[in-house]
């Protein structure tokens, strides 16, 4: 039987300070602690000094059960306010690896079949709208590149959606198309280009992203699928 307070500690440990890279999740949990002193009976797993991050991860959905409800949906609600400031002090260098590296694991079978050509001498703009994020992409040399927000890139299309929204659909809880009648994923710019876009966006698959990641995205999709389920029936 483990504590809960010890599965925070091992979780901020393996995929937070190893990083250094957001301070401020020490806030989130610091809350997600006090909120929730229930005891789990969780594999022995726990009582390791450093679980794996896929040991980590496939413990999640039985935190997901035990947390009450109202918790969960404040969780979802105060996220993007959390990680907005930390963000914003992650360098551009380190922004540029990590969605790089992941934008060619998810789509290694277009860049390789060549459907990112549509962006030969094109920017796209991708804007995560609750985490005040931008990034101008393009294809050149058979690769994506990236350009700093410095270099006042103006656009040829763009696609926008809060971040909750593009992690259900990477997760295939929701439909891109039904996001985009409801106006909450938004393509703008060059019709030609926006229906590439769409395209790509429909093709999204992380099974190619390495087994940890893959499962901490499905585990947050189906978090807030979930929540959002379980508020509707009330």
């Amino acid at each position: 039987m483990v504590h809960l307070d010890d599965l925070l500690m091992c979780i901020k440990e393996n995929l937070i300070c190893n990083i250094n890279l957001f301070p401020s999740l020490d806030k989130m949990l610091i809350t997600f602690v006090m909120q929730s002193k229930t005891v789990l009976n969780l594999p022995s797993v726990l009582t390791t000094i450093a679980p794996s991050a896929s040991q980590v991860t496939s413990l999640l959905p039985q935190i997901e059960q035990a947390l009450p409800l109202s918790f969960k949906a404040n969780l979802i609600k105060v996220m993007p306010s959390i990680l907005r400031p930390s963000l914003r002090l992650v360098p551009f260098s380190a922004q540029k690896s990590v969605l790089l590296a992941a934008l060619h694991s998810i789509f290694s079978e277009a860049v390789a079949d060549g459907d990112f050509e549509f962006l030969q001498g094109k920017w796209l703009k991708i804007s995560i709208t609750d985490l005040a994020l931008d990034w101008w992409l393009s294809f050149e040399s058979e690769q994506l590149i990236m350009a700093p927000a410095e270099q006042n890139i103006e656009e040829d299309v763009s696609f926008s959606a809060t971040g909750d929204d593009l992690i259900l659909i990477a997760g295939r809880k929701q439909d891109p198309d039904t996001l985009f009648f409801q106006r909450r994923l938004k393509i703008e710019g060059d019709t030609e280009l926006g229906l590439e876009v769409k395209n790509l966006i429909d093709a999204i698959d992380i099974d190619q992203l390495p087994s940890s990641v893959h499962g901490l995205v499905d585990f947050s999709a189906n978090f807030l699928q979930n929540t959002r389920d379980e508020l509707t029936k009330q």
